[in-house]
């Protein structure tokens, strides 16, 4: 088969369903006209080739990926300008998608991991936007009318390798035809705060801040609040508030910065109605830095205030609360919270230390139980799961009412096969906070282990709609629970939405190939398993695996038999 070197461009239309659904005729007579008056004469303009045509988009072949380029902000400037004044619903809007790579050509035809990784890059672009890969950026960069933005390397799905991806700047703003709006509910994200004191070591701080605001927020069941993750998206980026809005699909955005000085710090915090641009509410807080548990409260009430009015106001007050004396806890609890979401057991004792400063401090044992959870990952002693559960009990006596601490007491119980009695604490904590993305997950790999795969997997589903950019092990908990419900195809696309796979990921991709038969990959994935984890076995990982039925361990175990785990 020939092969050659070639620039693929990939274009699809966003929402393309829902715009046939509510007008058939129209959106196919508008996608034909902006074919022939837009998308063709750029193409051709541009030296381009259009060798593939879907119901909803192109694939468009360049042998230069300045040209690509050039024509992918032409384009999205001339579709811009079709819509013109045409009602949001009408809009034809694009998402683009660009990779310099070698191509297998067939006939007319283009094949292979440069079409693939162009049709990916085009599938997580913003409406309107252009996305570039790594060697497209390379070629192209300084040789066209256009800004670049790294946004780091991506990994794609069925991408073996992450990709470095760019997005271009210059592209026109706009609105998809419609936003998600998942529910009637006021919805909200909470951007990350600013950190204006100059010392990037302390940006930790101002991390906690925006996390606790956006946990005290979750408490109000009458707002639909965005996770922390996919707020945290935008961190370290110059951002249009109606972008972001249109992303995360909310109609409220939470702007602020924090500044810590000596024993001070300054908090400023804004409501925007992203809809209008409008400013509902700003206000800037000057005080000593053990009081910034009470300007959470007030940035809370005001927000909650304003959007939801007395009621909420009511709820604002009885949820103020004080969770610690020691600012020093405080802060070893905000750096030990950044070190859990990514499994480092570096934040034990961090913890330890909270606890001497502060005995008393219900959130700081409910962390440590979770970290020490996280140290039995890599070493399933039995001890370390007492030593959990004792932690846990401890954060729930101290505070009753926190649903965190709830949470993760559930969570220990998992782990020791304690079923009901982790039920018992994930309701306790919903009841507490109903709308929190971090129990509703952890709640989820309950469900996969007592074996209800199909409302683990409807709920993960629904945490998408809160949580659009969910951490990593969000993944790790769907690719298992597809595992154990024997879909293995969609396990594997799980595990490929990862950004760093531990030993763990690749056993799972392992039993998933030999289930499928593809003994070459899993073989490779078992290779992979023994350079991370040069000890492990099937019986030793078991030992680290709670199910309430071992028939639901079955796929997993024989899946790693097939691809040559040891024992």
């Amino acid at each position: 088969m020939e092969r050659k070197l070639a620039a693929i461009l990939a274009a699809d239309v966003v929402d393309y369903s829902r715009l046939m659904e509510r007008d058939e005729a129209g959106t196919l007579n508008a996608l034909k006209a902006r074919l022939k008056d837009v998308v063709q004469p750029l193409v051709a303009k541009h030296q381009g080739r259009i060798f593939k045509v879907t119901g909803d988009g192109v694939l468009v072949e360049f042998g230069s990926a300045v040209n690509a380029v050039q024509c992918a902000v032409e384009l999205q400037h001339g579709m811009a300008a079709a819509n013109g004044d045409l009602p949001e619903v009408h809009r034809i809007v694009l998402r683009i998608g660009i990779n310099l790579s070698d191509v297998m050509v067939e006939g007319g035809d283009r094949y292979g991991e440069g079409v693939n990784v162009a049709a990916r890059l085009e599938g997580i672009a913003e409406p309107g936007g252009i996305l570039v890969s790594g060697t497209t950026y390379d070629h192209a960069k300084n040789k066209v009318s256009a800004g670049f933005e790294d946004i780091g390397a991506k990994t794609l799905k069925n991408i073996a390798d992450p990709v470095r991806v760019y997005r271009i700047a210059d592209t026109p703003y706009i609105s998809p035809t419609s936003s998600k709006a998942p529910t009637e509910k006021p919805s909200i994200a909470v951007l990350p705060f600013s950190n204006m004191s100059g010392d990037p070591e302390q940006e930790y701080f101002s991390d906690g801040i925006t996390e606790d605001i956006i946990t005290e927020l979750s408490r109000f069941r009458s707002l639909f609040v965005i996770a922390r993750n996919s707020s945290f998206q935008y961190r370290d980026k110059a951002v249009d508030v109606r972008r972001v809005a249109c992303e995360l699909g909310v109609q409220y955005v939470v702007e602020g910065s924090v500044r810590k000085v000596s024993g001070n710090v300054r908090i400023t915090a804004q409501l925007i109605d992203a809809l209008t641009g409008n400013h509902l509410w700003v206000e800037r807080y000057d005080r000593p830095l053990n009081d910034v548990f009470v300007v959470q409260d007030e940035v809370v009430h005001q927000i909650a205030a304003r959007l939801e009015g007395r009621l909420a106001t009511r709820i604002a007050e009885q949820a103020r609360r004080k969770p610690t004396r020691s600012m020093t806890a405080y802060e070893h609890v905000l750096r030990a919270r950044e070190l859990t979401n990514s499994l480092d057991e570096a934040a034990v004792p961090l913890l330890r230390s909270a606890i001497e400063l502060d005995p008393g401090y219900a959130q700081a044992y409910a962390w440590l139980s979770w970290s020490v959870v996280i140290q039995f990952f890599n070493d399933p002693r039995p001890e370390l799961l007492s030593e959990a559960l004792s932690h846990a009990r401890r954060a729930v006596a101290l505070d009753e009412t926190d649903g965190l601490c709830h949470c993760l007491l559930a969570n220990t119980h998992v782990f020791r096969c304690e079923f009901d009695a982790a039920g018992v604490h994930f309701e306790r904590a919903l009841a507490l906070n109903p709308v929190d993305v971090l129990t509703i997950a952890h709640r989820c790999h309950w469900l996969f282990r007592i074996g209800r795969h199909e409302e683990a997997l409807d709920e993960l589903d629904d945490v998408l709609l809160r949580d659009p950019f969910p951490p990593s092990w969000y993944w790790e908990v769907r690719a298992m629970t597809l595992l154990a419900a024997r879909q293995y195809r969609q396990s594997i696309e799980a595990i490929g939405r990862m950004a760093n796979l531990r030993g763990y990921n690749h056993a799972l991709l392992a039993a998933c190939h030999a289930q499928l038969g593809q003994m070459d990959k899993a073989r490779a994935a078992a290779a992979e398993v023994l350079r991370l984890r040069p000890g492990f076995t099937i019986s030793w990982n078991m030992m680290g695996e709670p199910f309430k039925n071992l028939a639901d361990a079955e796929p997993m175990n024989a899946g790693m038999r097939k691809a040559g785990l040891p024992e």
